[in-house]
């Protein structure tokens, strides 16, 4: 059997108690050789990469995720106990959420649906596909071996689209539904600390910011915002001996559209880190008011308007249910959110995202969350080995980088399972074969940083 080092196993073994002792020997089996498995994330070539290609009970391993029993949402809540136990010991914690499309294709897929797919599309041009759409929440973060934020997560559910649901006979939830329900949970989970939400302005609601602000302990939430809201001054006391119920909302304010085009609208200067880490210069504006709509009751918030004096970048306008916030902490927590797409391009690129088959339902709800939770647990089992050292770049004659990306990181760790795991054998006559140190180095480095 398998034998994983025990630096690593001080990070892996946190999860035993999730499932039974016989599928947690097969469990650590999947999660090594998916770390270690280039290109596609199947179980056939997770037991390839182990030198299982011979084992006959092979269908075990598939069982860990279309018929054992243990809970995902258990794993998730001992992965986001770790990070934050590692990472964020003190401080507010800030978590973003965002969706994002596996395609795939099948008559076996009941989730699948039409949706947009926002890694083809643009403003101009939308491209559809056939996929599963998740939902998927990160703790948005710093680590000590990197100077930019870093986009972890630990949770993600399966968002279908109605028409599936409505074929599947499943009550529908909507994306905005479903990212109520997890921040529920996180609040859940962790019940006395400071939780900052940022989402983008397609997740954005007034019963999530509700949500947010009717907790005990109330989540703060930061997200893109609409030019042309409906935006009220609060109501005036009103007398105690007048009759009547009192007004929810008071005067209605002018737009962010207006207020941008308003010659009379104070701007303010300020320069700070915006996407790809770059310092730019910004115009600001900020306020506070109700967010009303039809039906629902008004939502305090503060906004803030951007723009570029320079006009290279578009207008922009942000908000957060935290009042006492200052407009510049405001736009550093949304601008943390550019790294969760990050986070799902290296998920495709060096986890395999896309390219599992399995056709089980149960299975298809285990295994994406699973290779996304497996880009944090990579990440937290390289700080273990890294021991406050720097990690190790990957750079050539042509090609050279100042700041790690999660390829040095598998990378790492990749290393350090070659070198240090006591691997199981196809087969008995399995002998040392003598490999010159040159070629076998040669080798490790392919094997670390292939994609």
């Amino acid at each position: 059997m398998l034998t994983p080092p025990t630096e690593i196993m001080v990070i892996l073994g946190s999860f035993a108690q999730v499932f039974s002792e016989r599928t947690w020997d097969w469990v650590q089996v999947l999660v090594v050789g998916a770390i270690l498995a280039p290109s596609k994330r199947t179980v056939s070539s997770v037991l390839r990469v182990l030198g299982l290609s011979q084992e006959k009970q092979y269908q075990r391993y598939h069982r860990v995720l279309n018929r054992s029993k243990w809970s995902g949402l258990e794993v998730s809540k001992i992965l986001l106990g770790l990070l934050v136990t590692i990472f964020a010991a003190d401080g507010a914690i800030v978590l973003g959420a965002d969706e994002t499309l596996e395609r795939r294709k099948g008559k076996e897929i009941k989730a699948k649906g039409v949706f947009r797919d926002a890694v083809r599309s643009s403003r101009k041009y939308t491209v559809k596909a056939f996929g599963l759409r998740w939902m998927s929440m990160m703790l948005l973060l710093s680590v000590p071996w990197s100077s930019r934020v870093w986009a972890l997560p630990f949770l993600t559910v399966l968002a279908p689209s109605e028409k599936s649901n409505i074929a599947n006979g499943k009550r529908h939830k909507t994306s905005i539904d479903w990212l109520m329900q997890m921040t529920s949970q996180v609040r859940h989970w962790l019940a006395t600390r400071q939780l900052i939400l940022v989402v983008d302005g397609g997740l954005i609601a007034l019963k999530l910011g509700h949500r947010c602000l009717d907790y005990a302990n109330p989540v703060t939430l930061v997200a893109r915002f609409r030019m042309d809201a409906q935006l009220y001054d609060f109501p005036q006391e009103q007398a105690k001996d007048k009759p009547g119920p009192k007004p929810k909302k008071g005067k209605r304010q002018a737009s962010l559209k207006q207020r941008l085009e308003d010659p009379q609208t104070v701007w303010h200067t300020i320069k700070m880190p915006w996407y790809g880490g770059i310092v730019r210069t910004l115009e600001i504006a900020s306020g506070t008011a109700l967010w009303y709509s039809q039906g629902q009751n008004p939502l305090p918030i503060q906004w803030v308007l951007v723009r570029d004096p320079l006009g290279k970048l578009e207008n922009a306008a942000f908000l957060s249910t935290d009042l006492d916030a200052t407009a510049q902490q405001i736009l550093s927590w949304y601008v943390m959110r550019w790294n969760i797409e990050v986070t799902f391009e290296d998920a495709r690129a060096h986890l395999g995202l896309e390219t599992q088959r399995q056709w089980s339902d149960l299975a298809i709800a285990r295994t994406t969350p699973a290779l996304l939770g497996l880009y944090s647990l990579i990440v937290l089992i390289a700080h273990h080995l890294l021991k406050g050292q720097d990690i190790p770049i990957h750079t050539t004659a042509w090609y050279s980088k100042r700041e790690a990306t999660f390829s040095d990181v598998i990378a790492f760790v990749r290393l350090h399972l070659w070198t240090h795991t006591e691997f199981p054998h196809s087969h008995d006559s399995a002998r040392p074969i003598p490999i010159p140190d040159p070629v076998l180095s040669g080798l490790l480095d392919i094997l670390c940083h292939a994609a």
